[in-house]
């Protein structure tokens, strides 16, 4: 069934679809700020909000946060990207009231106790010890650093150790008073609830939530200069980053280049890279391209892991590949196939209920609109080899590539 909107007075939209068949209802508040939005000494601050709003509001405290859906059977759970800010709740749908009352609380009237925030910093500095523990994670977040230089969309979500410890309760009203706008937030449902119940209920806890403006413009990177950034560290493989800025998410060529990197690093087995570096010559456990579009600005990644004696090889397998996508363009089986290939991979991501009201939400926020599957399925028949041949040659210029490596000692 297709999804229906309902606009609360505050401009707090409800987004909704009914789905039969289900005994579960995925429900979520999304936000348009994140971490892009933070000030240069609240870097971290959106995620750190994250993890309070969990410890406590003017009638809860954090165990009764996070047993009230739990003791039912159902999740409830949280998460910060750099343009987005989620809570969320999955529950059988007789607790469906349960769920939109607990995230309203807990979204709108956390109180953020000052035991909690000291606690909750170590948990955070715990968070980000992990994350550097693990190669594979902290190269991503380090490359960002690289492609967007002097901007927060290259800032570590998680932030800084110096940033995590100067936070305060003031900090966090702060950034909420500064950044949150009600007619950025969207109330998304997906379940077998009736529309007209699905409103009614959600209405019943967002109606009171006081009406927010804010008018803050979001500014894209300026210049990008590519970079060869080479750090030895403590691990046994080398760890390799290579990408760039790309396309945004109102770029018409954004469709054609998630195909084109679905076909070159994408999650199947098939993909080019993974054919060429694991399965013709071994040099690689896994390797994969990926392109996130943002509302003015992308970015396209490819990472890998080898051994440091394999790492020229590896590199020099990968431009060659793009330079095959430059110099010839698809035939008409390879087209097809890549089609065939997307569509049934995005047609399987929406059989999940909770990915799509994620989905649902996030796209109402940037784009206003939710794309059908049909619509997006005629957009991609659409797609020639010519057009993809273009945009690689555009997004793989090799002299437009940065390259960050991790080295073992």
């Amino acid at each position: 069934m297709e999804y229906q909107i309902y606009t609360l007075p505050n401009g707090i939209r409800i987004a909704h679809r009914q789905v039969p068949y289900t005994q579960i209802v995925h429900c979520g508040l999304m936000l348009d700020m994140g971490s892009r939005d933070e000030k240069p000494n609240q870097v971290g601050l959106a995620h750190f909000w994250e993890h309070m709003a969990f410890k406590g509001t003017k009638k809860r405290k954090s165990y009764h946060i996070i047993n009230r859906l739990e003791s039912v059977g159902g999740e409830l759970n949280a998460y910060t990207t750099k343009e987005k800010i989620c809570f969320y709740a999955s529950v059988l749908d007789n607790h469906f009231e349960k769920s939109v009352e607990l995230l309203a609380d807990i979204t709108f009237h956390s109180i953020f106790p000052e035991n909690q925030i000291e606690k909750e910093r170590g948990v955070i500095l715990e968070e980000m010890s992990m994350y550097q523990d693990s190669p594979e994670d902290a190269i991503q977040d380090d490359f960002d650093e690289i492609v967007f230089a002097n901007h927060q969309l290259g800032a570590n979500i998680l932030g800084t150790q110096d940033s995590i410890k100067s936070f305060t309760r003031k900090s966090l009203q702060h950034f909420i008073n500064e950044n949150m706008d009600t007619d950025k937030i969207v109330f998304a449902i997906v379940g077998n609830i009736p529309f007209k119940k699905a409103v009614h209920i959600a209405e019943k806890y967002l109606k009171d939530v006081p009406q927010r403006k804010t008018h803050l413009k979001r500014i894209p990177p300026q210049s990008y200069l590519p970079q060869r950034v080479n750090i030895t560290k403590s691990i046994t493989q080398a760890h390799c980053a290579i990408g760039r800025p790309s396309y945004a998410l109102t770029d018409e060529r954004r469709l054609p280049f998630f195909m084109l990197v679905n076909l070159f690093g994408g999650p199947g087995m098939n993909s080019r890279l993974n054919m060429t570096l694991r399965e013709k010559y071994g040099l690689v456990y896994s390797i994969d391209a990926n392109y996130s579009p943002f509302i003015d600005t992308g970015f396209i990644g490819i990472y890998f892991a080898t051994d440091k004696t394999n790492l020229d090889k590896a590199n020099a397998l990968i431009l060659k590949e793009m330079q095959l996508l430059k110099d010839k363009p698809l035939g008409k089986l390879q087209l097809h196939t890549a089609k065939e290939q997307l569509m049934g991979q995005l047609a399987m991501a929406e059989e999940s209920n909770q990915s799509y009201m994620l989905m649902m939400a996030k796209s109402i926020l940037d784009l206003g609109r939710v794309e059908s599957l049909e619509n997006i399925f005629t957009e991609i028949r659409k797609i020639e080899a010519d057009d993809l041949q273009t945009i690689t040659q555009q997004m793989f210029d090799e002299n437009q590539l940065s390259y960050l490596t991790f080295l073992p000692e």
